[in-house]
């Protein structure tokens, strides 16, 4: 038997490279002859890196300014030409010192100062992965550490941060990085909302990043303030494309300004570590995250593993978890069963805490169902 293990990272619990291990190590258990193969995999969010090198890229360490302009140790991956980049562990929610969210004062600056590394170390290719930010500054910041000025309304370079966004008043890119002009830049996000808007980056994601209803208002009001300044700019209103309001506004940035190419995040990790010839001679795929629901539905890492699976007719079943999903929704999905720990140890906190030895506990029973 050939088994591919290619899941998500469980959030707040293990990294998708210990995910799995930890399922693969109870398969073995069961079936000690068994070929597996591990592949962990993400959305373009956390992980994107370390699943790129699980995959053979080569880790590149850069230190960039943290969400609030702390210094942060991170990496971006390398092979060939082509950067990974991944603006969670650069500037995103992780990277908040003690955890306190700042709605109001978050850039996505040390993500461009990332870019800017790769850049500079010759690569031809970008792959921007968006998820988990912990700013809504449209970009600005991203756009800032790339050489592009500001500017607020008596010329003055304008603060980091959403807030500062209701003050802005030009923008000005004759500085930005000149290999920008002969690189290409790929945006990787599962976000289709808009930077504006009811649907928009403020509105649907500013509560997530610790935003008030009033100060969802002040960023809201900064974003189509940044919008019109862009537009004025660049020629062309990018504010209501698809994805535009990824990770507060990064994804408008890279459009409008990098002329970036939008992609699904899983379906470019994807293709990344290789996962469409990896399942050659398969017969079972193992994929998961720490939650199955609605929004895994919505082109999550194990929505695009299903869908891989399935145009090749090879069975895919889930490990989660909790799962919320009825089993309507898991066979509309392509999963042909799911094992959620929760059925194993019903308390979350010790679900978490004990998330590895649960893993190999329902690799074992996969093992059991399908493969004996």
């Amino acid at each position: 038997m050939r088994v591919v293990v290619a899941p998500d990272k469980f959030k707040g619990s293990l990294p998708a490279v210990e995910v799995a291990d930890a399922i693969a190590a109870g398969l073995r258990a069961e079936l000690p002859t068994a070929e597996l193969v591990t592949i962990p995999v993400a959305d373009g969010g956390d992980g994107t890196v370390d699943a790129a090198v699980a995959a053979g890229f080569r880790r590149v360490p850069v230190t960039v300014d943290g969400p609030t302009g702390e210094p942060v140790r991170t990496s971006y991956a390398r092979r060939g030409e082509t950067a990974v980049i991944e603006l969670a562990d650069a500037c995103g929610l992780m990277r908040l010192p003690g955890g306190r969210r700042a709605p109001l004062t978050a850039s996505s600056f040390g993500a461009g100062q990332a870019l800017a590394a790769a850049l500079e170390a010759g690569a031809g290719r970008i792959i921007l992965g968006v998820g988990g930010s912990a700013s809504t500054d449209g970009g600005a910041g991203l756009l800032q550490a790339l050489g592009a000025r500001v500017l607020g309304t008596r010329g003055e370079p304008l603060a980091r941060g959403g807030a500062a966004l209701r003050d802005v008043a030009a923008l000005d890119l004759g500085g930005l990085h000149p290999a920008l002009r002969d690189r290409s830049v790929i945006l990787a996000t599962d976000v289709a909302n808009p930077l504006t808007g009811p649907d928009g980056a403020a509105e649907v994601y500013g509560p997530q990043k610790g935003a008030s209803p009033d100060q969802v208002s002040e960023l809201a009001s900064g974003l189509r303030r940044w919008a019109a300044v862009v537009a004025e700019v660049t020629g062309t209103d990018w504010s209501q494309a698809p994805g535009a309001g990824a990770a507060g506004g990064v994804g408008f940035a890279a459009l409008a300004v990098l002329d970036a190419e939008p992609r699904p995040g899983i379906e470019l990790v994807l293709d990344l570590v290789g996962f469409e010839g990896a399942l050659d001679g398969t017969d079972l795929v193992i994929t998961g995250e720490g939650g199955l629901d609605t929004q895994t539905l919505a082109g999550k890492a194990p929505m695009g593993v299903a869908r891989a699976a399935a145009r090749r007719g090879i069975p895919v079943v889930a490990v989660a978890g909790r799962s919320t999903l009825t089993d309507g929704e898991l066979a509309g999905a392509g999963f042909a069963a799911v094992y959620p720990l929760s059925d194993l140890e019903p308390d979350p906190a010790r679900s978490i805490a004990q998330a590895g030895r649960l893993l190999r506990r329902a690799g074992q029973a996969v093992a059991r169902d399908w493969l004996a």
